[in-house]
């Protein structure tokens, strides 16, 4: 039967990561199997074409459509600068002539005898990708990019915004519970991304940017101040393309709710170290979670590193995703075979489970998320 219960998210101090880098449009892979690269490297290369701009120029100059290439002064293929003449009429006596300027620069794509309109496409967009993380190249992907390799700290988290940074992380609260706010945040942390306890507010978001800090990593937001940072209610789309001037990673999810301490403490033991995080988020299909990745140095005890397939059993951990409880860690003390009755009269199977405080708890196994490690 299908697995009753949630797969969680990965918080696991050591562990091989592998990033896709890819192009969104085929280009120049310009590392190889092998390569070490840094996250700032470029790894592969490409340019968007620009975009077309219309020029009717059979009506700036009043003639037929037919007899625009007499008047023109360039043809296809050549370039072209902002307000230069491109064509013209010859006038009276040589004067009180007709001109079409261009509105843009770039190069004459077509001049049309049909419509009277000449197409102007701008200059093309250079896109480059780069490594993200630094790591070893294993993989390319001919024309697109390539699979980077590191081994390090890999944290998921529930929400964010705001695409890829890579910054010194910094720990600027005493403990998982306090929250991030605005007097906390100086000029110190400029470029840095800076980790906070169970919240942090819109006010505080706004003194980070002010303050030129990369990212914030934190335990929850409020829908409001959500919101107010974004202008606009978050739909279901994916996100991580919002222009914000930051990058926001969410750990447990929205109102005050504590860091879970071993995420907390995770990240306190990374302080001061070369951090990647990614704020893209998508929680319908295809599910994509915010990330933390650390690169850290391999040992030989831990080279297996990779995380195993998620399985629910006695000891996993696993984090409570609804009401009541909702974003408290546990551990599964008991799973029954047999499906229990609720007091909603719904029969599921359920688990038990033993929450840090050491509180004991009967919930739906659709209500927690296993914590990968």
């Amino acid at each position: 039967m299908a697995h009753a219960y949630t797969p969680g998210l990965t918080v696991t101090p050591a562990m091989i990561v592998r990033s896709i880098r890819r192009l969104p449009l085929a280009g120049e892979v310009v590392s190889g199997i092998g390569d070490r690269v840094k996250a700032e490297d470029v790894v592969a290369k490409t340019d968007l074409p620009g975009n077309v701009r219309i020029l009717n120029v059979a009506n700036l100059l009043s003639i037929e459509v037919a007899e625009i290439n007499e008047y023109m002064l360039k043809t296809e293929g050549d370039s072209v600068t902002q307000n230069e003449i491109i064509a013209e009429t010859k006038g009276l006596f040589g004067i009180f002539k007709s001109q079409a300027t261009c509105p843009t620069n770039g190069n004459i794509e077509s001049i049309s005898q049909i419509t009277g309109q000449v197409l102007i496409r701008e200059p093309s967009i250079p896109v480059v990708v780069r490594g993200y993380i630094d790591g070893t190249v294993v993989e390319v992907l001919p024309e697109e990019g390539v699979v980077v390799e590191t081994y390090g700290t890999y944290i998921q988290g529930i929400f964010g915004v705001g695409g890829e940074i890579v910054g010194d992380l910094e720990v600027i609260v005493d403990s998982a519970s306090s929250p991030l706010t605005p007097n906390l945040i100086d000029d110190s942390h400029q470029g840095k991304i800076i980790v906070g306890g169970s919240m942090v507010s819109h006010e505080a978001i706004q003194s980070a940017i002010e303050k030129g800090v990369k990212g914030i990593v934190c335990g929850g937001i409020s829908d409001k101040d959500l919101h107010d940072l974004l202008g606009y209610e978050l739909g279901i789309a994916i996100t991580g393309s919002e222009d914000i001037g930051i990058t926001l990673v969410i750990t447990e999810g929205f109102g005050q709710i504590d860091m879970a301490q071993r995420t907390f403490d995770l990240l306190r033991q990374r302080k001061d170290m070369q951090t990647s995080i990614n704020g893209a988020t998508q929680i319908r299909a295809g599910v994509v979670r915010p990330e933390i990745i650390i690169p850290i140095e391999e040992t030989e005890s831990a080279k297996e590193g990779e995380v195993t397939a998620n399985v629910l059993e006695i000891g996993t951990q696993v984090r409570v995703i609804r009401e009541p409880n909702f974003g408290s860690l546990g551990q599964v003390s008991a799973l029954p075979a047999e499906p229990q009755q609720l007091e909603s009269e719904a029969k599921v199977r359920v688990l038990e489970i033993t929450l840090e405080n050491g509180d004991q708890a009967t919930l739906p196994r659709a209500n927690v998320e296993i914590i990968g490690v």
